[in-house]
């Protein structure tokens, strides 16, 4: 049920191979709430993965694949629960939640592959301030969500548009690993996350605020 109400527009689940994907975990008995945690695992493991891209640069590209897993895990667990009819009361809770922590896991993870201090904040520092904006934008649909106007997944800064930087930037370092340039595009993703992050609160904030007002409720 919750899935129905709060989806995000994709074109991709029309795609045949999401189509037939989403069939076969459903077959497999696989639940959206189960496939909306497998996502977390994906995004956890990038912690690891992108540390140890320091020794092996081929970390990068797992890491990145991690990203694209965790994403299609998001757009399944929607397809199992509404195409195959296995929505849950609890989903609209697994359908957020796991998403957040995965954001985290993941904007973190990034900057664990930067060791130099580029400027006067580290990667870390510019990382928790890009991961409490990130889930800040989510925190304020959801609000305006509850106070009964449409779910918005604008950006400049939305999920999708996140782990697309984060996921190019991971790739760019592989072929930059060992240059001058190498970690340098992490950080400035990281930068760039955290201030559209922050256009991206305020005009979600803008709009909800007038459909509050103009009485445009769902």
């Amino acid at each position: 049920m919750g899935y129905l109400m709060d989806r995000r527009p994709l074109k991709v689940r029309g795609a045949t191979w999401a189509k037939k994907l989403a069939k076969m975990l459903s077959d497999l008995g696989l639940t959206p709430n189960a496939i909306s945690i497998l996502s977390v695992v994906f995004a956890f493991l990038v912690l690891f993965s992108a540390k140890e891209a320091h020794a092996n640069k081929l970390f990068l590209i797992l890491s990145a694949a991690l990203i694209q897993l965790r994403l299609i895990c998001n757009l399944l667990d929607g397809m199992v629960a509404v195409e195959h009819g296995k929505s849950k009361p609890n989903g609209e809770l697994f359908n957020d939640v796991p998403d957040r922590f995965a954001d985290a896991f993941i904007i973190l993870g990034a900057s664990f592959y930067v060791q130099k201090d580029l400027f006067f904040l580290t990667a870390t520092n510019v990382a928790w301030i890009a991961t409490c904006l990130a889930i800040t934008t989510a925190y304020i649909r959801v609000l305006g969500k509850s106070l009964g106007t449409s779910s918005y997944f604008i950006g400049p800064m939305a999920k999708q548009h996140r782990m697309f930087l984060i996921t190019v930037a991971l790739i760019l370092e592989y072929f930059l690993y060992g240059t001058a340039y190498a970690q340098k595009v992490i950080y400035f993703t990281l930068v760039l996350i955290a201030f559209g992050s922050l256009i991206t609160i305020f005009r979600r904030l803008i709009i909800i605020s007038n459909d509050l007002n103009k009485g445009e409720l769902r």
